[in-house]
């Protein structure tokens, strides 16, 4: 089986956004993954009780797993190549934005690249409740770059009144055009927002001796219960609360016409969608991979396994979706009998979204499609 794509983030935010504190969370709490991170000074990036220092031009192992580097933007294809390579085995790569360009320039580059070994993971926008409007005075573009983001992060919520976070949400809402909009103190988001957990035997003992990464971790979420333990302490504040993830399956094949038109307008608040789906007649041979995050989306045909279940596997992910609701709309795309067969011209517009054929890497894995975590 061929390697599945990395996926890779574009991490971005103002200074003191709290954007890498959240890096820092994801590199504690990685699920297995070795994350590839770029960024252009390592100064603040903490891991294993190690700092390292800036050092341009430069790879760092951060001691559990993960590789740091230090690069310029005329750098970025070099880095990328290097961390794909086989074997430094890495899982998903961050790009942190600051110093490096604009958000939509990487995210731009990211699209244009010809790096077969990466699939482009969303751009993540950190934004500072407390310091929304100030931030925005002194940064008008960060308009545009909520505009353009394909999930916001609404960072320090500890810090405002719950009347005012509202309203900063509705705010958030109408700039960023629906992209989904996720809540969190002190960077703590749930990585499997962002990536699915690794599936290495060796990560899933179910008896084994503490890493220090385990001892870090653990360390590090004490220090930010001590600092919240004044706050109220309800489940709305776990880190799960503010996303749902929704599992869909279907055994009669999917329409392509009505399941485009489903993914073409695609609900507010809806982030990522994997799985993978069957067309049944419309393309007998081969099962569709799915992998969305945004308003990026590609399907990855691959032959359908000898005696395997032919049927439809969803998960969708986002914040304040309505679960109901989509079942529904999915429900709908599928194929309801003969007289509802697709025509020879119905899978046109998935075949838009296949990558071009020649490189065996572009087959994402998707024979292990995680359950909802919420």
């Amino acid at each position: 089986m061929s390697r599945p794509q990395i996926p890779v983030l574009v991490l971005a935010g103002f200074l003191g956004s709290g954007k890498t504190t959240l890096l820092n969370h994801l590199l504690r709490r990685n699920g297995g993954n070795r994350v590839g991170v770029i960024v252009n000074d390592f100064g603040s990036i903490e891991i294993d009780a190690m700092t390292v220092a800036g050092q341009v031009g430069s790879t760092v192992s951060l001691g559990n797993g993960c590789l740091c580097c230090a690069v310029d933007a005329s750098e970025l294809d070099e880095y990328l190549e290097t961390l794909t390579r086989p074997a430094a085995r890495i899982d998903v790569i961050v790009i942190e934005a600051s110093g490096l360009a604009e958000p939509q320039e990487l995210v731009r580059m990211l699209l244009a690249g010809d790096n077969p070994r990466i699939v482009y993971g969303g751009l993540v926008e950190v934004v500072d409740a407390a310091e929304f409007d100030a931030t925005r005075q002194r940064h008008p573009e960060l308009d545009r770059h909520l505009a353009i983001a394909d999930l916001v992060v609404l960072n320090k919520t500890d810090r405002v009144e719950r009347d005012a976070l509202e309203r900063l949400l509705d705010t958030l809402g109408g700039l960023s055009g629906g992209t989904p909009v996720i809540t969190a103190r002190y960077g703590q988001v749930d990585p499997e927002l962002l990536f699915d957990p690794a599936a290495r035997p060796a990560r899933e003992e179910k008896v084994r001796q503490l890493s220090f990464e385990d001892l870090y971790a653990d360390e590090a979420d004490e220090r930010e219960r001590d600092q919240d333990q004044d706050q109220d302490h309800e489940h709305a504040d776990h880190l799960h609360a503010t996303y749902e993830s929704v599992a869909v399956s279907a055994d009669a094949p999917m329409h392509p016409r009505r399941l485009m038109d489903f993914l073409d307008t695609r609900p507010e608040g809806l982030y990522r969608i994997k799985g993978f789906v069957d067309f049944g007649a419309a393309d007998p041979d081969n099962r569709y991979a799915v992998h969305a995050v945004g308003r990026f989306l590609r399907f990855y045909p691959s032959p359908w396994a000898r005696g395997q279940d032919r049927r439809t596997q969803l998960v969708l992910i986002g914040s304040r979706i309505d679960a109901a609701a989509l079942r529904k709309e999915l429900e709908a795309c599928a194929q309801t009998g003969p007289q509802d067969a697709p025509d020879e011209r119905s899978m046109w517009g998935v075949l838009r979204f296949v990558p071009s054929a020649g490189s065996e890497t572009d087959v994402p894995d998707t024979d292990r499609i995680d359950q909802p975590s919420g």
